[in-house]
């Protein structure tokens, strides 16, 4: 290693290349601040590259898959269709290509210095970075740390990238596996399961820990299950995972009921969306003393500072949820703090969308959560059975929900599982956002036909007033 003799001089230097730190650099630039932004591997980080958008290129071939079955009722005659998922895999491949050189473009019009290399903190204002054999040391003004997380699992599972996959290596899987075990329960593991089953693999199912459901509204939770239930998709509600074994040819879970019976789960390949941890080891923030959870994430305030003044964090290495969406906002109010103004992070309404078949998207308070948070609760539910745009698209399954304070008559929920779901939950978080009442959202006109007249309807039916829904389903 040969170590620079000269500190260098930056403003604000940006450790990791991903939504969020690419987000904060551009911002940062925006407001007229020098950037450096430091990224070992590619930029995009593992969203664009390994996580986000490659699923989402399967999740859209899989809803493409899903579409063919209602050809034939709108007169177009095809073939039965085959799937190829080399030329899938090059498809994602392009995607990600394309995506990712249109952030290093951005990044050099804002004027972003990008640096290639392993940054690791020295001081409270002084990083090293670390490219091959040469060793340079930078000092800084301000810092934010948006390194990510990297997927783990339970200690009796092993990934191999041959039968056992995780989230960073499944999209490199170069055959439709015959039979697809799924581990796990969050949204990564619906979309998988989904994806293969309609590629052409069976699926088994096994939620983690033990679970008995999904962590959605119970509603839509039911929904899931017969979905999955019509989809052929076993799904092992309340096991406990005793061990894997894996073979040259399949792979076996062996699971404990709450029965206290002994099952085994045979396939040819497995899948595991577990729990994420913060990369932080090689970061030296030990030698900062910098203020951490007990699991290991560091915690900011509002503004994503850290403990350390000068250091903010934004996205997988911070507490709470991890999604890009909450990276991509504390990035832009760390950007934003840094440079004087007096910006602020809230996440209590942070929208969860699932891109499977049919897809998910929740905002604010189950129905379960709201009743604990001491709210009078009062539900609506609208099927999308009743919607004349979901019969023409031939996608009836779902519903919209709404959650609502029957005092104030103040929305603190909105959950949508169907056709249009991801879009439409946009209405949700804005509305939650407004503190909106339940006639801020039926006064505006909805656009006819269209998916958005569920969400409507669901808000009227907490009156009895929804048009497409009988009486006797709106009491």
């Amino acid at each position: 290693m040969v170590v620079g003799e000269i500190t260098q001089e930056r403003d604000l230097i940006i450790i990791g290349g991903g939504p969020g730190g690419y987000n904060a650099a551009i911002r940062a630039a925006q407001l007229g601040l020098e950037v450096t932004l430091v990224e070992k591997a590619d930029i995009g980080g593992v969203c664009l590259n390994k996580g986000c958008i490659p699923s989402k290129v399967y999740t859209h071939s899989a809803s493409k898959l899903d579409d063919m079955k209602n050809f034939s009722s709108l007169g177009i005659e095809t073939s039965k269709p085959m799937m190829h998922i080399d030329q899938l895999q090059e498809y994602k491949n392009s995607v990600v290509e394309n995506l990712r050189k249109g952030v290093e473009a951005l990044c050099k019009a804002n004027k972003v210095e990008v640096l290639s290399g392993t940054a690791s903190f020295l001081t409270e204002d002084k990083i090293g970075v670390e490219e091959g054999h040469n060793f340079d040391v930078y000092k800084f003004k301000h810092a934010i740390i948006a390194t990510g997380s990297t997927p783990i699992s339970p200690e009796n599972i092993s990934i191999d990238n041959t039968r056992v996959f995780n989230s960073h290596s499944i999209f490199d899987l170069k055959e439709i596996p015959e039979h697809l075990v799924v581990y796990g329960s969050d949204y990564i593991a619906l979309e998988i399961a989904m994806s293969f089953h309609h590629f052409g693999a069976k699926v088994s199912f096994v939620l983690d820990e033990q679970k008995d459901s999904f962590e959605f509204d119970d509603s839509i939770n039911r929904e899931l299950q017969r979905i999955l239930k019509k989809a052929k998709i076993k799904l092992y509600k309340k096991h406990e995972l005793l061990a894997q074994s894996v073979t040259e040819s399949e792979i076996s879970l062996t699971l404990h009921n709450d029965k206290g019976d002994e099952v085994s789960v045979t396939g040819t390949h497995l899948f595991v969306s577990y729990k994420n941890q913060p990369n932080l080891n090689s970061l030296g923030i030990d030698r900062l003393k910098m203020e951490v959870n007990e699991d290991g994430f560091i915690i900011t305030d509002n503004q994503a500072r850290t403990s350390i003044g000068n250091i903010f964090a934004i996205g997988d290495v911070t507490e709470g949820k991890q999604l890009a969406v909450k990276a991509i906002k504390q990035g832009k109010v760390a950007a934003e703090a840094i440079a004087g103004q007096t910006p602020e992070v809230d996440l209590t309404f942070i929208p969860t969308v699932v891109h499977t078949t049919p897809p998910i998207a929740t905002v604010g308070l189950t129905e379960a959560e709201a009743k604990e948070a001491g709210h009078n609760v009062k539900v609506s539910q609208f099927s999308l059975s009743g919607n004349g745009y979901a019969t023409i698209l031939g996608k009836k399954d779902g519903f919209a929900k709404i959650v609502t304070d029957q005092d104030t008559e103040v929305i603190v929920g909105v959950h949508v599982i169907g056709a249009g779901a991801v879009e439409l939950i946009t209405s949700g978080s804005i509305a939650l956002e407004m503190v909106a009442r339940e006639e801020d959202m039926t006064f505006p006109l909805y656009p006819h036909p269209s998916i958005n007249e569920g969400l409507l309807e669901a808000v009227e039916a907490l009156k009895g007033q929804a048009i497409h829904l009988p009486p006797t389903k709106q009491k």
